[in-house]
């Protein structure tokens, strides 16, 4: 009897994950969807950074040393925001958000220079 109770809850078991293996299937597709999304918005605000910067660069060779206050304000309302899911693309995140800080912190705006 013993040997009967356990097949029957294997079977049981069995059952059960074919029916919760859709389910399952779904939420990792919704996270792979919402990974995505958080690389897609964490591309993007490194490319607005980048953008930025680029701008800066053209402002200080135009002779203009402190900058665009709009860009700088732009550039520091970037600093905060999605990093991204990949830890590659988190990492080059962060290093492009550093770099802005820094520049921000040089003409003495954002957050860097508020915290010294």
């Amino acid at each position: 009897q013993v040997g009967g109770a356990i097949a029957g809850a294997t079977h049981e078991a069995a059952a059960a994950a074919e029916v919760a293996a859709p389910g399952l299937g779904l939420l990792a597709l919704q996270e792979r969807g919402s990974d995505a999304e958080r690389d897609g918005a964490a591309r993007r605000r490194a490319e607005a950074i980048l953008e930025e910067l680029d701008g800066l660069l053209a402002d200080m060779l135009a002779g203009s040393a402190g900058g665009d206050p709009e860009r700088l304000r732009r550039l520091a309302g970037l600093e905060q925001g999605e990093e991204g899911a990949d830890p590659g693309l988190r990492d080059a995140v962060r290093g492009v958000v550093l770099r802005a800080r820094v520049e921000l912190a040089r003409r003495g705006r954002g957050e860097a220079a508020t915290v010294a």
